[in-house]
């Protein structure tokens, strides 16, 4: 018997079994395959109604129904051995400080803290600044002086690139701008120092 044409006008076919109901599940057992397009493959095909269905013992045809109270256990089953299970609690080798406490408190227990909640922090950091490194002022550094500091990195990073680009009169002018911004930091200090030298009696 052939599967009948799909579409929307496709004729009714009736359960094969009970004769009764119309077909709505359509099985194809494959009973041998020698290949595809094959004509010694063995296909045996059922079409059944849903209740027939769910009394045949063909495969594949999924899990039986459940009444509401079947679901309702199972779901209370599942979490009660969610809840029986170990959780896998990270802390901290050097402070104890566990993820949980971290949350809690806001802050790190010590410096190691860092590397064993990097991945909660920089996340963290990630949605409060926008960024995981810091790029605002950095106390006891005048404006000027962390102006520098930051092109002095941008300088590095580009002069890098250049570098890996072959790309060598660019990199000849980032060198030397780099010396340009480290000379200029160097005399910032020693002219800091001066003052100093010259206010102390």
């Amino acid at each position: 018997m052939g599967r009948p044409p799909g579409g929307p006008f496709r004729s009714i076919m009736m359960c094969q079994r009970c004769q009764k109901a119309q077909a709505t599940v359509h099985i194809d057992e494959v009973k041998s395959f020698n290949g595809p397009g094959a004509a010694s493959n063995e296909v045996d095909e059922h079409h059944l109604c849903e209740a027939c269905a769910q009394e045949t013992d063909l495969p594949n045809l999924g899990v039986p129904k459940k009444s509401m109270d079947e679901v309702w256990k199972l779901l209370q089953n599942a979490a009660l051995k969610a809840h029986k299970a170990p959780r896998q609690v990270r802390t901290c080798p050097t402070c104890g400080m566990s993820h949980d406490q971290l949350k809690r408190k806001g802050r790190v227990g010590c410096q190691d803290c860092y590397d064993t909640f990097s991945d909660y922090l920089d996340d963290l950091l990630e949605r409060m600044h926008g960024s995981t490194e810091h790029s605002g002022r950095i106390p006891g550094v005048d404006l000027e002086a962390n102006r520098r500091r930051q092109a002095i990195q941008g300088a590095r990073a580009e002069l890098e690139r250049a570098i890996g680009a072959e790309n060598f009169e660019r990199a000849a002018e980032l060198r030397d701008e780099l010396r340009r911004l480290e000379d200029e930091g160097h005399e910032d200090e020693g002219a800091g120092a001066g003052i100093e030298d010259s206010a102390t009696p």
